[in-house]
């Protein structure tokens, strides 16, 4: 048998953990992703609750909501703005992330169907493109996982995965059906 020096030798066990970068170009994508989409999205519902960024705070995003159909209005704007904010902020850190992704799916489900759906997929008196984006990202994320550098981490769902997606659809599903229905 001839010898063979063990440096040479073909290990049965793939390469170890440290051998990997600690943080990969995918986890900075994934944290850049979130990090802009959650931190806009939690910017858009700061102007509809306090009129941050030029927004027209409450008062105002409340009438507007009752003169589409959402009544009472104030509090329908409290419910939008506060779903963006926190699912926007979820996102961002990567903390509950199915149920950030459910939250800001559910704002854009409602805003499809009550808003942007008359003007069609693509126009330029806002159709729904926009809308769809946002949720597909949001849904995106929740299947894919937060990443390593997500507060979530350690936990089962900050892996990502079909049961993590299926849970913020359907709960995005469930809640837009609900307040639809209202």
């Amino acid at each position: 048998m001839k010898y063979i020096p063990e440096q040479l030798r073909a290990s049965p066990e793939p390469a170890s953990a440290s051998a990997r970068p600690a943080v990969s170009a995918a986890d900075c994508g994934l944290l850049l992703i979130r990090v802009t989409f959650g931190l806009l999205l939690a910017g858009h519902g700061a102007q509809k609750l306090f009129g941050l960024f030029g927004g027209d705070g409450l008062t105002a995003t409340g009438a507007w909501f009752a003169a589409t159909g959402y009544r009472p209005g104030k509090v329908y704007a409290v419910i939008a703005g506060a779903s963006e904010i926190l699912g926007g902020l979820g996102l961002t850190l990567g903390l509950f992330t199915p149920l950030a992704a459910a939250a800001v799916i559910g704002v854009m489900i409602n805003a499809m169907a009550t808003v942007t759906a008359a003007h069609g997929l693509w126009t330029q008196d806002g159709g729904m493109e926009y809308n769809l984006c946002i949720a597909v990202v949001a849904l995106g994320i929740a299947a894919i996982g937060p990443g390593r550098l997500a507060l979530d981490r350690p936990f089962r769902w900050g892996k990502g995965g079909w049961r993590e997606a299926a849970f913020a659809l359907f709960l995005a599903g469930i809640a837009s059906a609900i307040v639809l229905s209202l």
